[in-house]
């Protein structure tokens, strides 16, 4: 089946995608007990209006809130994690780039180490289970013995890492199993990225909170950079051609 790669600004997929993003900032001296719900709404950082989705978790090892628009909000020591389901939002309608900025603006004197842009793609495909398996182990690795051990087809995972100019990028690529509810699970790829801005520690607080301000600002174009990759890169095969063509590698597109 031919189709035109997409462009990354285009606010659908060719494919029933499930999209997941989070922001994770790092701190030295960030504990759990200080993300309750009611410090994260006094401060401003979350609004009055949002409700939880259960009852937050909160005790020295971990804190957690979930919200009703799709929003979780997550705290180990030294870390904070802003995660938030997307359901085909658009760009402008997503809301934790501006709670972090919010964050450190109400936190300025943390000790901050450096912060992530982690987005998220579920690609299941319930019509053709085994492809999931093969487009990893044949079309990304290729063949080899190491494929022939045991009773049962290998299961694989790749890392792959790329220097960006502004940061590094890791993008992870596995199997996966989508779980509905009354329903059969669903094989599925899960592409996992992770856009890493590390700050240097010879530098004042004000210089931590305007590096994580700057690696804040990259996280649209990280988003649709990702999205494009995946499409353009991992799911479809071009050609030089006369004419640019792009086939895509599944046969249930």
């Amino acid at each position: 089946m031919k189709s035109s790669p997409q462009s990354v600004t285009e606010t659908s997929s060719p494919l029933n995608t499930i999209d997941e993003i989070s922001i994770i900032v790092a701190a030295q001296d960030l504990t759990p007990t200080m993300m309750s719900e009611d410090f994260l709404k006094f401060s401003g950082i979350v609004p009055k209006d949002w409700e939880l989705s259960q009852q937050p978790i909160l005790n020295p090892a971990a804190a957690q809130l979930n919200y009703t628009n799709g929003v979780s909000i997550t705290a180990q020591p030294r870390t904070i994690n802003f995660s938030e389901a997307l359901n085909n939002k658009k760009p402008e309608n997503i809301l934790i780039p501006e709670l972090v900025t919010k964050y450190i603006e109400k936190l300025p004197h943390a000790d901050y180490l450096g912060m992530s842009f982690n987005p998220k793609m579920l690609v299941p495909f319930p019509q053709d289970p085994q492809i999931v398996r093969q487009y990893i182990t044949e079309r990304l690795l290729g063949s080899g013995s190491w494929k022939n051990i045991g009773k049962a087809p290998v299961q694989a995972g790749i890392n792959l890492m790329y220097l960006l100019e502004h940061c590094q990028l890791t993008i992870n690529i596995a199997e996966a199993r989508l779980q509905q509810a009354n329903k059969a699970p669903v094989a599925a790829i899960l592409f996992s990225g992770n856009f890493n801005y590390n700050l240097a520690q010879d530098i004042s607080p004000e210089a931590k909170i305007d590096g994580l301000k700057q690696g804040l600002n990259f996280w649209k174009s990280d988003f649709l950079n990702f999205r494009d990759i995946v499409f353009n890169k991992f799911l479809t095969v071009s050609e030089s051609t006369e004419t640019a063509s792009s086939e895509s590698v599944f046969p249930s597109l």
